[in-house]
């Protein structure tokens, strides 16, 4: 396998940022709270992260439009489509596995 070019790496990870965003959004079944409590982030992390890397690059990208960009649609759209009201379990599981600050 031949190294990509900085420029080919850069559109390589693009690629793959769109390709988990597209994934997130047509798995609505998985929650946000389903995500973090197995992976350590979720979505909200992700529209987080994107709007960091924005602002490094002076970029003004508000809280709602990142998360427009990874939920694909206002995120209180999202969460009244399809947010469903985490189990007792699960917020137990959140608060032992959530990173601390």
């Amino acid at each position: 396998m031949s190294k990509p070019t900085p420029q080919q790496e850069i559109e390589l990870q693009a690629a793959a940022f769109r390709r988990l965003v597209s994934h997130l959004r047509e798995r609505t079944d998985v929650q946000n709270i389903d995500l973090m409590n197995l992976a350590g982030f979720c979505r909200n992390c992700l529209s987080n992260w994107y709007r960091e890397a924005a602002e490094a690059e002076g970029l003004a990208v508000t809280k709602d439009e990142s998360r427009e960009i990874v939920y694909g649609m206002p995120y209180e759209e999202w969460k009244a489509r399809h947010q469903r009201e985490a189990s007792a379990d699960d917020l137990q599981s959140f608060e032992r596995n959530r990173p601390k600050e």
